[in-house]
């Protein structure tokens, strides 16, 4: 049990440590880093807490994606900037380079190595597979962040504090 919330809040700092690194790739203000790393450890540890759960790891994403995009409207109207200087990079360490790396590889493997008809089936499974499932969960991502940014404005947000 402890080592499982070990585990979990292990995740949460790495995903909070990469969105920093992004953040700071795109240079946001000093003032911001705090809360994207907050966000981006909420949104680590929402989605690694529904996977413990055997969620979908679609439904895990946009769960966490509409975390940070509902967290960021009342922090960024707090803070005095743009939500999406929040958002973009507590998201980018969800993206799923894992699902896309076993699609090409997939793939690099059907056209250039594979021969035997049998394993080819086989490959077109794994390339669909993780091709649809890296789809679905940026797909997840983008919504997840993009829908509450749009239909949140900033008229509504001074309305919740």
């Amino acid at each position: 049990m402890i080592e499982t919330v070990l585990s979990l809040l292990e995740v949460s700092i790495w995903s909070g440590i990469a969105a920093v690194g992004f953040a700071i790739l795109f240079n946001i203000p000093k003032k911001a880093i705090i809360t994207v790393f907050l966000l981006a450890f909420g949104a680590g540890f929402i989605k690694f807490i529904l996977l413990g759960f055997h969620s979908n790891i679609i439904l895990a994403s946009l769960t966490a994606a509409s975390f940070v995009g509902l967290a960021s409207m009342p922090l960024a109207h707090r803070i005095h900037l743009p939500p999406v200087v929040f958002a973009i990079p507590a998201v980018i360490p969800m993206i799923p380079g894992y699902f896309a790396y076993e699609t090409v590889l997939s793939i690099m493997s059907f056209i250039f190595i594979e021969v035997d008809i049998s394993k080819k089936t086989i490959l077109m499974q794994a390339i669909f597979s993780n091709g649809f499932t890296m789809l679905f969960i940026l797909i997840s991502l983008t919504i997840g962040v993009s829908l509450p940014l749009l239909l949140l404005r900033k008229s509504t947000v001074k309305k919740i504090n």
